[in-house]
């Protein structure tokens, strides 16, 4: 495998730190989530940041590679287009599955897929497809996650090391993740760190979290912990990194302690030499694909697996796509509808994940469609609501449509009970749904249907 281009040390970034980032000395990339940008319509702090030299590295949360489903071709072909306007060296995406076809569910989360020789078929056929579709190549982050599958067949080293093997994709390995489960899942980091093909990095995440009820939770909303520092340093002994990325998602600090943060993860990656490959020098700019003249061979595609699998390697055959389906339907259903748990896990857990999927849920309506926290008298009463509501309602499509399936869950129970907040919401869920709001009867009618069932 050919050594991965040097990146160096950047950021996650976001619109609310966007001047920030700009300003934070010494940055040599920074990675943006792939779905919270349009192609067409480039944040102007992201154009600058490209005009600088600046790489720019779309990072996926939607694809759901490790799900029963083959990949979207839709989902697929929007990551490359987000890859070809923004000149990135490569795309970036996660083990985990989150979503369910039958039932349809979304998790809205990034969930655990088990360790298991269906769920790794599966999975490496996903990425076959996706690295086919993709103009650039794939790097794959290992998630964090609170709860264990039963029955598993192999570790998570043995998991990612067939995984490279097999399709020839990249890694992204995350030490806060590994961190995180040394919490909650009892794995060795420094056991995973010495299984894994170390060649096939392509960068690192680092990034904070908090425990609480022994219980770790990979919030990217707190400071780095030494602990985490530590495994990045204990990376650092083995490889030379090609990039370190520090990720924060929310209650961003102040603009010097990211300084500080930054800072804190270049002197571990620059403090002395570390055995194992080491990255080439990164090129000046990502050069812009070029497009081929009519009637001329198509050129070798810059996401071409540089391991294929060989012919001793299995499929997914359809059978194995209907037992990881249904092990995965009946998990998600456990944590977003209230169906039993299944036989295997640990409840309290799954517990724990449950209210976790939901309170993270209303954190994200509330963000993309901020006006609804104020139609319902604040934070607190929204929220109160939005969790009654989540209760039974599972998740089926994204984001938004779940903010107008909430507002229209209100809106037929007659709610809010002040009228003039009741008329303000109407309109909001008018607006935006573009069609009239369910008439009383109707209304009456949904509601008798919801406590009959």
């Amino acid at each position: 495998m050919k050594p991965m281009a040097h990146l160096g040390v950047g950021i996650g970034w976001r619109p609310e730190i966007a001047d920030a980032v700009e300003r934070l000395p010494g940055l040599d990339w920074v990675e943006v989530v792939a779905e919270n940008i349009c192609p067409g319509h480039l944040p102007e702090a992201l154009l600058r940041l490209r005009e600088r030299g600046t790489s720019v590295v779309p990072h996926g949360v939607s694809l759901g590679l490790g799900g029963a489903d083959r990949p979207d071709p839709a989902k697929l072909a929007a990551l490359g287009e987000r890859a070809v306007a923004l000149g990135a060296p490569l795309v970036t995406e996660h083990i985990a599955f989150v979503r369910t076809s039958s039932p349809v569910l979304e998790a809205g989360h990034l969930l655990p897929v088990p360790r298991t020789r269906d769920a790794l078929d599966v999975l490496c056929e996903n990425v076959r497809i996706a690295q086919d579709a993709l103009p650039v190549p794939l790097a794959l982050e290992n998630i964090a996650a609170l709860f264990s599958w039963p029955g598993e067949e192999l570790t998570e080293g043995q998991f990612l090391t067939e995984l490279v093997e097999r399709t020839g994709v990249r890694l992204l390995i995350d030490v806060a993740n590994l961190h995180t489960n040394r919490v909650n899942r009892g794995e060795d980091p420094a056991a995973v760190l010495d299984a894994i093909p170390l060649e096939a990095l392509a960068y690192v995440h680092v990034a904070g979290g908090v425990e609480r009820g022994g219980v770790w939770h990979d919030t990217h909303a707190h400071p780095v912990p030494p602990v985490v520092l530590d495994l990045l340093a204990a990376l650092r002994s083995r490889v030379d990194p090609p990039g370190v990325l520090l990720e924060r998602d929310d209650d961003f600090p102040p603009e010097a302690e990211l300084a500080g943060e930054l800072e804190a993860i270049r002197a571990v990656v620059t403090a002395g030499p570390a055995a194992g490959v080491r990255a080439e020098p990164a090129p000046e700019a990502a050069a812009e694909p070029e497009a081929v003249p009519e009637g001329a061979a198509e050129p070798e595609s810059a996401a071409e697996p540089e391991a294929a699998a060989g012919p001793g390697f299995p499929v997914a055959t359809e059978p194995a796509r209907t037992r990881v389906a249904l092990g995965q339907a009946a998990l998600l259903s456990a944590l977003v509808a209230g169906t039993p748990v299944p036989e295997g896990f640990d409840r309290a857990r799954i517990r724990v994940q449950g209210r976790a999927l939901a309170a993270k849920r209303a954190d994200v309506v509330a963000k993309v469609a901020p006006e609804l926290p104020g139609l319902l008298g604040g934070r607190a009463p929204y929220r109160e609501a939005f969790l009654a509501y989540a209760k039974g309602r599972p998740m089926t499509a994204g984001y938004r449509r779940d903010a107008l399936d909430f507002a229209e869950h209100l809106l037929i129970r007659d709610l809010p009970a002040d009228p003039a907040a009741r008329r303000r919401l109407t309109a909001w869920w008018r607006e935006r749904a573009g069609v009239r709001p369910p008439r009383r009867v109707v209304r009456w009618a949904r509601a008798l249907a919801g406590r009959a069932a």
